[in-house]
């Protein structure tokens, strides 16, 4: 599986998950707000941080029509134009944003929702780009995205195989194979017994992708099992301590919680560990396996038995795989209860 590299993070089948968190509407329409979540981002261990780039205008039609309407979940009742103009990242923050962030060491880069916003993040130099599960459809977008040949992260919310795989012949069209799939629930929260996490690990054997998760329930739950899983980036929304205002903050994990959903990330990850046997760090404990050894003093001549030997701890003596070999053999010299039994003590003629 191909390594991919975002800014200095490379991603491969033993990297550490690359954690993600998600700001979206959590800004509070407060520069300086969005500004200390960055720093507290970065306090809590996250690798990256990441907004999303969009106009109302570009993302939907002002209009009080049904169609147009939120009928349930969250926002219900909200106009889609409303709702966007709310939760929007203004598009002048957007590089005081990705300055700070690189600044305290975080990757910083964004979700565009159209092709003009996308032009506007190549000229921040974005090392990545996110496509959401909602316009994981709209092909011409994907393109163009892929046209600038840097790694694309994926959301495959709602999709079905066949839709996945379009998009991913769309990106791998333009010659850029440097993708990201994730696994994602697109509902708001998500339930945990929605996210089915064998479907990421089908995501992995039938693309041959790295894959990870977009995480929209709440509580750690279920990233921490996607990391068990072998997810490579794990993406959460995240929000300031107490900020219980905006948007998506009924599904956000804060800054605190992050702190701790990072190191139990990194655990995890180093639990895994390697698939190599000669690395095994419990070596030293063969000392204590079983071997045999005499358990009752044996004279010159007399015959290995079932009485005078035993598999018994530690190591020192013949394995036990020879035990059965051994029985009826002579021994060659007097042989003392409490010695480890070696194959220069015995008569094989």
């Amino acid at each position: 599986m191909k390594n991919i590299s975002i800014s200095r993070y490379k991603i491969n089948n033993f990297s550490k998950p690359f954690v993600i968190a998600e700001i979206s509407s959590n800004h509070k329409w407060s520069l300086r707000h969005t500004l200390k979540l960055v720093k507290k981002i970065k306090e809590a261990g996250a690798d990256a941080v990441k907004i999303q780039t969009y106009d109302e205008n570009s993302m939907t039609f002002k209009s009080k029509k049904k169609d147009f309407v939120v009928k349930q979940g969250l926002w219900k009742k909200y106009s889609l134009f409303d709702l966007y103009k709310e939760a929007k990242t203004p598009i002048e923050w957007h590089k005081k944003i990705f300055q700070y962030a690189r600044s305290l060491g975080l990757v910083a880069f964004s979700t565009p929702f159209d092709e003009t916003s996308a032009d506007f993040l190549s000229k921040l130099n974005v090392p990545a780009y996110k496509v959401a599960s909602f316009e994981i459809v709209d092909h011409p977008l994907i393109e163009h995205i892929a046209k600038k040949n840097k790694p694309i992260i994926l959301s495959t919310g709602m999709s079905s195989l066949d839709e996945i795989s379009d998009a991913v012949k769309v990106i791998k069209k333009t010659k850029n194979d440097n993708i990201i799939l994730l696994h994602c629930m697109s509902s708001y929260p998500s339930n945990h017994k929605d996210y089915n996490l064998r479907m990421m690990l089908k995501l992995k054997d039938k693309f041959n992708l790295h894959v990870g998760l977009s995480d929209h329930s709440k509580g750690d739950e279920v990233a921490l099992a996607a990391t068990a899983l072998g997810a490579k980036v794990i993406e959460k929304h995240i929000k300031l301590k107490g900020d219980n205002q905006s948007h998506d903050s009924k599904f956000s994990m804060d800054t605190e919680e992050l702190k701790l959903f990072c190191k139990k990330i990194k655990m995890i990850w180093e639990t895994l560990g390697t698939d190599d046997f000669s690395l095994r760090k419990d070596k030293d404990s063969k000392k204590f396996r079983r071997s045999i050894y005499v358990v009752k003093d044996i004279k010159k001549n007399q015959l290995i038995n079932k009485l005078n030997i035993k598999k018994i701890r530690p190591s020192n003596g013949l394995h036990p795989k020879y035990y059965f070999k051994i029985l009826g053999k002579k021994v060659k010299k007097n042989i003392y209860a409490g010695t480890a039994l070696k194959i220069n003590h015995l008569n094989f003629e």
